[in-house]
């Protein structure tokens, strides 16, 4: 599978409705999809990424139940998106390939398959069936914080090899200094980047999320998410008009309206906001920790449930070297911190 042709110098996907929903509870409803997917489209995105925040099966006890079952969300952003591709998040163990097969019928052009940046070995059956279903393909290797750049590439060797098209470096934790970013960018594009398009999924938990997007640009990054009003895990993604903008100013073509995407977040997406995220002291430990972005509200949660501080759950939860799909791990780390405070 070759990678697409792109028709500017970098495509912009927007995770509004895959990242934000860690910070709207996945209580995202019908209207909202529609009328995101709307405003997106006509602001020129060429990728729109809808599932759970936990991907595709994400809606579950452990990680949290949909307002609305996600397959009619995909449903209707596709109804809705005149131009853009509708993307889907896949992480193997809490989605399957019946779930991607499904997302596929219900729209979905392209799957985005999220696993450890050290477990890309678990992928390649989800990008198998992804180009059978004919659907275009990426790869995040989240937490990529977690290990060196020369590793990272091998793990995006493993993707590109299975019929990824994009291979991520994924900042979930928000916690990638610019020269530690630099140099995982220049890794992965040394080893993929004649086969593949290479992607970066910021967080601004220590506020570099558009910095490392411009630098990731500067070296031959093509795939950059963002979302709007900054809307994801931990203190947001990104904010895809902030990008619009400074990609703008330093005449990087990209496609997008920067107005239209104004008007998207502050007329579309800012209404219906329950939380802004935001650099509180909570996401910013999460940065410096190096803890999941979306481990945030379950620890919010666990804090008001054992009378512990969040932002000591989450620096437990990173000295501990938690990773996504342990977040039944926080109930277990504000236990413990609940019992080390009552003897202390």
């Amino acid at each position: 599978m070759s990678r697409p042709e792109l028709a500017h110098d970098v495509r912009v996907v927007d995770t509004t409705l895959r990242d934000g929903s860690h910070a709207m509870s996945h209580q995202f409803t019908e209207t909202q999809v529609r009328d995101t997917v709307r405003a997106l489209d006509r602001a020129g995105v060429e990728v729109i990424e809808v599932t759970h925040g936990d991907g595709l099966g994400g809606s579950s006890f452990n990680y949290g139940f949909s307002h609305t079952d996600e397959m009619r969300l995909i449903a209707a952003a596709r109804e809705e998106a005149q131009q853009a591709t509708i993307a889907v998040l896949l992480v193997p163990g809490i989605g399957t390939v019946d779930d991607l097969k499904r997302a596929r019928d219900a729209g979905a052009g392209m799957v985005r398959v999220a696993t450890h940046c050290t477990e890309a070995d678990v992928s390649p059956q989800h990008f198998a069936a992804a180009r059978d279903l004919g659907m275009e393909t990426a790869g995040f290797l989240m937490m990529a914080h977690r290990t060196p750049p020369e590793d990272l590439a091998k793990q995006a060797r493993i993707m590109v090899d299975a019929g990824c098209q994009a291979p991520y470096c994924t900042d979930s934790a928000g916690a990638l200094l610019m020269h530690e970013a630099r140099a995982r960018f220049e890794a992965l594009l040394a080893e993929v980047g004649d086969e593949a398009w290479v992607g970066y999924h910021g967080h601004q938990n220590l506020s570099f999320g558009v910095a490392n997007s411009v630098i990731a640009h500067e070296v031959g990054v093509r795939y950059i998410d963002g979302s709007l009003c900054a809307l994801g895990a931990g203190s947001g993604n990104s904010p895809t008009e902030v990008l619009a903008a400074v990609f703008d100013r330093l005449g990087v073509d990209t496609g997008l309206d920067v107005m239209a995407l104004l008007h998207a977040a502050e007329d579309v997406v800012r209404p219906y906001l329950n939380r802004w995220p935001k650099m509180d002291r909570n996401a910013i430990v999460q940065g410096w920790a190096g803890v999941y972005s979306s481990f945030l509200l379950h620890a919010e949660t666990a804090a008001e449930r054992y009378k512990v501080p969040a932002h000591e759950i989450l620096k437990r939860c990173g000295e501990l070297g938690l990773v996504g799909g342990q977040e039944d791990m926080i109930i277990d780390v504000a236990i413990s911190l609940a019992a080390e405070r009552e003897n202390a």
